[in-house]
């Protein structure tokens, strides 16, 4: 069974399919904490949710890279992967903490492109930071 595992083909689809499922899940926890609905304003046409989530695609994303990259296991892969996801969660929250003259949620809602920027650049940044002490 094991060098069932060891393929290459069989490695890349079980590492896609679970990190697929993972982003959705951690998608859905994210549109847990924010006040506006990604989909809903995605769907609107609102560019300042499309940054911001498209940052944080591409933070988990990136953040799952490193964590296939230096960990041989699957499970080890979603449990790194999963504690980076808690980090970048944690630079949200501190994101919002670090700005007390405006709420981001309500300005990205209202589609402020430049808080929908910074919020997809400090995803993405932070996940390079989170990668690679994961590591």
């Amino acid at each position: 069974m094991s060098s069932f595992w060891e393929n290459e083909l069989v490695r890349t689809a079980a590492n896609f399919s679970v990190v697929v499922l993972c982003m959705i899940l951690f998608l859905a926890i994210f549109e847990l904490v924010t006040k506006y609905h990604n989909m809903e304003e995605i769907k609107k046409g609102n560019i300042a949710v499309a940054l911001a989530t498209g940052g944080k695609i591409l933070g988990i994303a990136n953040i799952f890279r490193y964590s296939i990259l230096d960990h041989d296991t699957l499970f080890t892969m979603i449990g790194w992967g999963a504690l980076g996801f808690v980090l970048l969660l944690f630079a949200y929250f501190i994101f919002e903490f670090l700005t007390p003259s405006f709420n981001i949620d309500d300005e990205i809602s209202k589609d402020n492109r430049a808080v929908g920027l910074i919020s997809f650049v400090i995803s993405v940044g932070l996940s390079f930071i989170i990668g690679a002490s994961i590591g």
